[in-house]
């Protein structure tokens, strides 16, 4: 399992005293009000910065880190990843799961024959697809719904596909 998730990216910096706007991934935002610190991922590093305050403004989040005090320093986070641990992230209703359990998971057909594994859930242009790496070689994308899906299953550490025709 995943011990750290992507949780908003940081967008363009707001005011003039070194705020930043950050664009929640979970379309929630009310755990980011709880943060104290933060790891910032960019360019392939990673730093950790305390925040000193934080502004809901649906359906984003202003953000004020310390140190970071103007609008030239808080340009330079513009687009990095805000990491946060499992405790931090947004909470899990019934049936919810994270992408980032899904990775690597087996994909199998209704008679449990392994068809590949998922790579990735992706946003598409009508929806989110799932990135299947087939065990024959190649790799397709799938509608990531229920009706393609019959049971998505990261605790069974599996997920069913239930028409193997999307793959032709």
């Amino acid at each position: 399992m995943t011990d750290k998730f992507i949780i908003g990216i940081i967008g363009s910096p707001f005011g003039v005293k070194g705020f930043v706007k950050v664009r929640p991934l979970s379309g929630e935002i009310d755990h980011f009000l709880k943060l104290q610190s933060v790891t910032i991922s960019k360019d392939g590093k990673e730093s950790i910065l305390q925040i000193d305050e934080c502004n809901p403004v649906p359906p984003n989040v202003h953000m004020l880190f310390k140190g970071i005090d103007s609008p030239e320093k808080a340009k330079i986070l513009t687009g990095a990843q805000l990491l946060a641990g499992r405790d931090q992230a947004a909470p899990l209703g019934d049936g919810e799961f994270y992408i980032e359990d899904l990775k690597g998971l087996p994909v199998v057909s209704v008679l449990s024959e392994t068809i590949g594994v998922i790579v990735d859930i992706i946003e598409g242009g009508g929806g989110e697809l799932a990135e299947i790496e087939l065990s024959a070689g190649g790799k397709r994308l799938v509608p990531f719904r229920k009706e393609f899906f019959s049971e998505i299953s990261p605790e069974k550490g599996r997920l069913v596909l239930q028409n193997l025709w999307i793959l032709e």
